[in-house]
């Protein structure tokens, strides 16, 4: 049993997989290092800006009214083997590592894994009677991101 005193409820581990891109591993790859393209095909992502090839900050928002203002710094990178990891600071801390991976048929998957600590005051005071929800608006996040990246794909196969 977990001991509810010491949990540290602000702290969320999640993982995602996208099944279906309709590109090449190398083209996905691509596309999740360009930080600065994500508000082109991830509806959430509402501002992003690439400060060099290294880093970016994004503005998010998903259903939830909460918007949250993260830079991220490309910490590891290995296109031949596909993966990505990249550390966040801002509203939310911690990182994320991506894995592109061909699908048998063609095509690509990512799988993603994120470890996140919410920073705010405010969210570190409702991410225990919350968490359902956050939980919840990161799925929906993560569910937008994969329709928008596969449409955005598609969109550029047909130009």
């Amino acid at each position: 049993m977990e001991d509810v005193v010491t949990k540290p409820w602000h702290r969320f581990t999640f993982r995602t997989v996208w099944r279906g891109l309709p590109a090449p591993p190398c083209r996905v790859y691509a596309e999740l290092e360009q930080v600065g393209n994500y508000p082109s095909w991830w509806p959430q992502i509402r501002e992003a800006s690439a400060r060099d090839h290294e880093s970016g900050t994004v503005r998010l928002r998903s259903v939830l009214p909460l918007e949250h203002r993260v830079t991220l710094r490309a910490e590891w990178r290995d296109p031949a083997a596909g993966e990505l990891g990249v550390v966040m600071a801002g509203d939310l801390r911690g990182w994320v590592r991506c894995v592109v991976i061909a699908e048998p048929g063609g095509g690509s998957r990512v799988d993603f894994e994120q470890y996140t600590e919410v920073a705010t005051p405010f969210l570190r005071f409702v991410a225990l009677p919350g968490r359902p929800l956050l939980r919840a608006n990161h799925t929906l996040m993560m569910r937008a991101g994969h329709r928008g990246l596969t449409a955005w794909l598609r969109s550029l196969e047909e130009d």
